[in-house]
C-alpha cells in the first residue's frame, strides 16, 4: 500500500470542508488523493471556437487526429460554422477516410436543432460534398 506523506494528509485535512462536496465528482488517484480540476478558464467565443476548430482541421494528416479533433468538436453546446465542417471534411478527405466524412453529417444532424437547419447545412456544403464525393446517411440508403 502506498503511503501518502504527511504533508499531504494536513493538507487535505485543512481542505476538507471545502472539498467533501467535489469528492465524488473528482477522480481519486494513487494514494487516495484526488485531482482538483480548476474551473477558472474563459469562456470562449463562438468565432474563436470556430477558427481555432477549422485551423485545427486545416493541420490534421491522419485519421486518429482527425476523429480525436471531430469528438471534441461535437461536445461542446455548439455548432460548429459551415467552415469547420468544411475543413472537417477536406481533412476526411485528405487522410481517405469516407466513412468518417458520411459521419460527419450524422453527426451535424443529431446536433442542429431542426431538420430545416440540418438542410440549410446541407445546401451550403453541397458543392464542396458534390466535389468531394460524400454521401449522407440517407443517400447512402441507411
Amino acid at each position: 500500500m502506498l503511503r501518502v506523506p504527511a504533508s499531504f494528509r494536513v493538507a487535505a485535512a485543512s481542505r476538507a470542508v471545502t472539498s467533501a462536496v467535489f469528492a465524488r465528482h473528482t477522480p481519486v488517484l494513487q494514494g487516495g488523493l484526488r485531482r482538483a480540476y480548476s474551473s477558472a478558464h474563459e469562456e470562449e467565443s463562438f468565432e474563436a471556437f470556430n477558427e481555432r476548430y477549422a485551423k485545427f482541421f486545416d493541420g490534421v494528416d491522419e485519421v486518429f487526429e482527425l476523429q480525436r479533433g471531430l469528438n471534441n468538436c461535437f461536445v461542446y453546446d455548439m455548432v460548429p460554422s459551415p467552415e469547420v465542417i468544411q475543413s472537417a471534411l477536406k481533412a476526411a478527405r485528405r487522410v481517405n477516410d469516407f466513412a468518417t466524412a458520411s459521419r460527419i453529417f450524422e453527426a451535424l444532424k443529431e446536433k442542429v436543432d431542426s431538420e430545416d437547419q440540418y438542410k440549410q447545412y446541407l445546401e451550403v456544403l453541397k458543392p464542396l460534398k458534390d466535389e468531394l464525393g460524400v454521401l449522407t446517411k440517407e443517400e447512402l440508403g441507411f
